[in-house]
């Protein structure tokens, strides 16, 4: 019996520690609390939803300065939502050196 409990409040304990932040209703708690988001991002974030909610991943990227697509894939990977949706958009492909231009030649 005691297993049982232990082990359904590790459970819950764990659904709740990944718990998602809506970019549109997270606190400044809350935001910080996600690995990636700091104190100054998360004045950011306030400040541009203080202007109006962000429709989109895209639109939230354009609002908030710092957040680019390979940002957007790490935030919405630590459990930040637009809207309830996380981003979906690939992450920019890696740019491709000199070397490797050279031996395409």
């Amino acid at each position: 019996m005691f297993k049982k409990l232990l082990a359904t409040t590790a459970m819950l304990f764990a659904i709740t520690s990944f718990a998602a932040v809506d970019a549109n209703k997270g606190t400044v708690a809350e935001l910080d609390g996600l690995k990636g988001v700091g104190p100054s991002m998360s004045k950011r974030i306030i400040d541009a939803r203080k202007e109006k909610e962000f429709k989109d991943w895209p639109d939230f990227m354009q609002r908030v300065k710092g957040v680019k697509e390979k940002k957007a894939a790490k935030l919405s990977a630590e459990g930040l939502t637009v809207n309830g949706q996380g981003f979906s958009g690939a992450a920019a492909a890696p740019k491709e050196t000199k070397a490797a231009k050279a031996s395409k030649s």
